[in-house]
């Protein structure tokens, strides 16, 4: 390569648009994807990209493929497949902390290998949330550890994070502009980072395992109240799990009607009943109980068990015939404010029949501060009453689009299909298998799963639309430009070879990788993940081939590395995590600083290892 080449027009140019992009993008004032779309103009504009190919960014392979992952993600959302997982979890550490912390870390890290991973951290948000109620970890020693597995995670396939999905379609455009001679760049296969991601996953995990008490410490803030089983158990004494309760034909409840079962000495909480092949939440107070009805109660295991021996019933602590009902992506507990307009003042909940009309269930009313739950279904309600209620979240939804309730708790607004859960794993597990041929574009494999769930109905087409973030989308489709102007002008290998010129000679290869990852790290922090990796990986191209490298090994740091942000929020998966867990700046640039330079040695150690590359 010509160490010496001239720095033209061209060249000043698009240096001057990454100049731009990097100050717009660290102060902020204007939206990170605005900010892009006016580089793609100016790349428009000045000819350093050629009208035809202009937007073909918004075509290209990495941004169909994010487009894909996201419905997919989407799809397996609406079955509350990873919901499910916070079960199995608490089921498989047996309350033992360390291994609660590496199997949810391990399994998280896993689930973000074939899913964005903002979306993996927000389907895990609720998960940690009930682990941290159930087992008295604090949620800010349990987000951290998630994220960074999410994180590390998503290096274990092609398309586990942005910077990997649009590596390829770098590598590929950089043939273009490759000197005579040298070797064209090939696209990766769908699990070559396979064992760096291993590895970058089980260095997170070891790291949490022996320094996660660093996430210990006191008056932290924890997730919203609302939004956890140890705040309704705290400020209303309603814990517990939910038990099947099946009656025999010697038990005194046959024949009577819920509503007088609920009313016995030690009940606990009768939220669902079977009968006759029919399962329902919230069923009537007037239903009635015959041999072979089975409950679904809520309460302390003692106080459920004590209530089945003296009623004569079978207890079970496995949701046979109630595990979809009360999935927590289906039903869940909420609270709901009496506004002053309501219809409902001076009525109580016997009269408004809230179970056979609404199909929710009454459980405790906070009023002026007092917690009532002995006959609530007695009480005439009062403006600014505080309701707590048990429901599925699309009748709650119903409910409060009554303006009679205003409901004050986050919930699943959309439509849960826990029914399709079989269905939706078969067609993503056909996909991946599609994206392993390399006949096909991960792009195409990815979009035949999203087909797949859209006729088999697990998820709508507007569903799909939705769960689109185009923010990301036109941040990815703009900038992708940018990145073939630094290429084809010559922009990269003229920073790529003045670099070589300032080091001393005979600079090992390893140190410019490591070099190049922190840089990258650190440019991940200004102007995102995605923004790294277009402006990045031509220069790592061109470095490597100045320095006698490995083009696809310097690319590959460099699309890791991209992701390699532990300490602020310009990493998405961090920003969804500091506000509910409290976390301050200090401390995750204390403790995710260290992690952070772990992974740049990780990273830059097993890509050597798998390209077998002359480290001297």
């Amino acid at each position: 390569m010509d160490s010496a080449l001239a720095l033209t027009t061209d060249m000043k140019l698009v240096l001057g648009l990454v100049g731009f992009t990097m100050v717009m993008f660290l102060f902020e004032r204007i939206r990170a994807d605005v900010v892009a779309l006016v580089v793609l103009v100016l790349l428009g504009l000045s000819g350093l990209v050629a009208p035809e190919e202009i937007f073909n960014g918004f075509s290209s392979n990495a941004v169909m493929s994010i487009i894909a992952t996201m419905i997919l993600g989407a799809g397996l959302d609406r079955t509350g497949a990873l919901n499910r997982l916070a079960g199995w979890l608490l089921r498989r550490a047996h309350g033992i902390e360390h291994r609660l912390m590496l199997l949810t870390g391990a399994v998280a890290g896993v689930n973000s290998s074939f899913m964005q991973n903002p979306a993996v951290m927000a389907l895990y948000l609720p998960v940690a949330s009930r682990l941290s109620s159930r087992t008295g970890l604090s949620l800010p020693r349990l987000l951290l550890p998630i994220a960074a597995a999410i994180v590390m995670g998503g290096g274990l396939t092609m398309v586990g994070n942005s910077p990997l999905i649009l590596l390829n379609d770098l590598l590929l455009a950089a043939n273009s502009n490759l000197p005579s001679g040298a070797a064209t760049l090939e696209p990766l296969s769908m699990f070559a980072p396979l064992p760096i991601g291993l590895a970058l996953l089980g260095a997170s995990l070891a790291y949490f395992h022996f320094f996660g008490k660093k996430l210990e410490r006191d008056g932290g803030k924890g997730a919203t109240p609302a939004r956890t089983q140890s705040y309704f158990a705290n400020a209303y004494g309603i814990e517990g799990d939910v038990y099947e309760l099946t009656v025999t034909a010697d038990s005194p409840l046959v024949g009577m009607s819920l509503g007088e079962a609920e009313a016995l000495h030690g009940a606990p909480l009768l939220l669902a009943l079977k009968s006759s092949n029919e399962s329902r939440l919230a069923p009537p107070a007037d239903t009635r109980i015959w041999v072979g009805s089975v409950l679904g109660a809520m309460g302390d295991k003692q106080q459920v068990a004590d209530f089945a021996q003296n009623q004569f019933l079978r207890m079970t602590t496995r949701l046979r015939n109630f595990g979809d009902l009360f999935n927590p992506s289906r039903a869940g507990i909420s609270e709901a404010v009496i506004p002053p307009t309501s219809n409902f003042i001076g009525k109580t909940g016997r009269d408004l029949e809230l179970r056979k009309q609404l199909g929710i269930s009454l459980l405790a009313i906070n009023r002026d501060k007092a917690v009532m739950r002995e006959n609530v279904r007695d009480v005439p309600l009062r403006a600014g009453d505080m309701l707590v209620l048990h429901s599925i979240w699309t009748d709650l939804a119903r409910a409060a689009a009554g303006k009679n309730l205003v409901v004050v708790t986050d919930y699943p607004k959309g439509e849960q299909r826990p029914h399709k859960l079989k269905i939706a794993l078969g067609i993503f597990a056909v996909a991946m298998l599609l994206a392993l041929s390399s006949r096909l574009p991960v792009s195409i494999a990815l979009m035949t799963g999203v087909a797949g769930m859209l006729v088999a109905g697990v998820i709508h087409i507007d569903e799909a639309y939705s769960a689109i973030n185009w923010k990301t989308v036109f941040l990815m489709a703009c900038l992708i430009p940018l990145g073939w102007a630094m290429d084809s002008s010559g922009a990269a290998a003229w920073v790529a070879g003045h670099s070589i010129e300032q080091l001393p000679e005979g600079t090992p290869i390893w140190l410019l990788e490591l070099a190049l990852g922190l840089l990258t790290t650190l440019f991940s922090l200004v102007i995102s993940h995605v923004g790294a990796t277009i402006v990045m990986v031509p220069l790592a191209v061109n470095l490597a081939l100045a320095a006698g490298g490995d083009p696809t090994a310097f690319a590959l740091i460099v699309a890791l590395s991209a992701s390699n942000n532990f300490m602020t929020a310009s990493n998405p998966v961090i920003s969804m995590i500091s506000g509910p867990a409290g976390y301050s700046g200090k401390e995750l640039w204390r403790i995710g600083g260290p992690l952070s330079l772990i992974y740049t040695v990780v990273a830059v150690g097993m890509v050597n290892l798998m390209f077998w590359v002359d480290l001297f």
